[in-house]
């Protein structure tokens, strides 16, 4: 097994790689480093510093790597940009899959696992309920219709070409080497912020001052271990998540009980594209063995670890 990462460099690319190299698999990496660090790596990957919409550029990876499977993490990753923005979460989201499902196609790869969103994917869940995979796409962001697309043209591939797939639906993930200074990743925001003791804002799910809204929190290691699971024996659509919803303020709560600080919340109205509850059912997944390792509060625990060791 030959396997290809996009966006390996990145927070859970990284941890994608490294969980792949401790069960001998030959790994490689491809990413623009437009969010990944080179430093996130272990010595000795072999690194190809290419942006997925440059179409020879992803030739020649696979030309010269020969990739067998791929795992498909780089992307546009943010709601908020894709609201303000939606031709760039279009291009390389879309534009820039085509680009790695032709390179799959011609090269004869025999599986991708996708790094697709279950945080967005559904749009709201109800008070009380867990989205499940039968559930049908009800994207509210461009970023979400772009995950959902591409999940069709995956089933298209299978169905004329014989690309074996997964689609990984992740909640939201968190952890160590999550970008502080992006537009996603509120733990590693918060974890930031309240360390250097800076204010930290809450973004309302619909009033300014109320819990701010509500998300499936899993953790990185999690998610590689699902992934790892998906590259070996799983095809088909899978949540990744913890089946628990915790709010923004809970967050931060956590956040400042594990900093031992406590930072001056700024209350703002809710964000374009934002879903206001999203929590998933990871039944499905557990079945095939798998299931949460790390809670909430160690997760968190953890990752303000890792930012007062940074």
């Amino acid at each position: 097994m030959r396997v290809l990462v996009t966006g390996g460099a990145g927070f859970i690319g990284s941890h994608i790689v490294e969980a792949l190299l401790k069960e001998g698999v030959e790994v490689a990496v491809l990413d623009n480093l437009s969010t990944g660090r080179r430093e996130n790596l272990p010595p000795g990957v072999p690194f190809f510093g290419v942006d997925l919409r440059d179409k020879e550029g992803v030739e020649r990876t696979f030309r010269e790597f020969r990739p067998t499977h791929v795992s498909h993490q780089a992307a546009q990753a943010s709601v908020k940009v894709s609201v303000e923005n939606p031709f760039l979460d279009f291009e390389v989201n879309l534009l820039g899959g085509m680009n790695l499902l032709e390179a799959c196609r011609r090269y004869g790869v025999e599986k991708l696992v996708f790094a697709s969103t279950g945080g967005a994917i559904y749009g709201e869940v109800p008070e009380g309920e867990r989205a499940e995979e039968t559930w049908p796409p009800r994207p509210k962001s461009p970023y979400a219709a772009s995950k959902a697309a591409f999940e069709l043209y995956l089933s298209a591939y299978g169905q004329n070409y014989g690309l074996k797939w997964a689609s990984l639906r992740y909640g939201n993930v968190y952890g160590p080497r999550q970008d502080p200074h992006g537009e996603a990743g509120v733990v590693a925001i918060f974890a930031e912020r309240v360390r250097k003791g800076e204010p930290v804002t809450l973004y309302a799910r619909r009033t300014p001052g109320d819990e701010g809204c509500v998300r499936d929190y899993i953790y990185v290691e999690d998610v590689a271990r699902a992934h790892t699971l998906a590259l070996f024996s799983l095809e088909g659509v899978y949540n990744v998540g913890t089946g628990e919803g915790h709010t923004t303020r809970e967050v931060l709560k956590a956040v400042a009980e594990a900093a031992g600080k406590i930072s001056e919340v700024i209350h703002a109205p809710p964000r374009p594209g934002d879903l206001e509850r999203s929590v998933l059912s990871p039944l499905k997944l557990m079945a095939h063995g798998w299931k949460p390792q790390v809670g909430f509060q160690e997760g968190i625990r953890r990752t303000v670890e890792h930012f007062r060791g940074h």
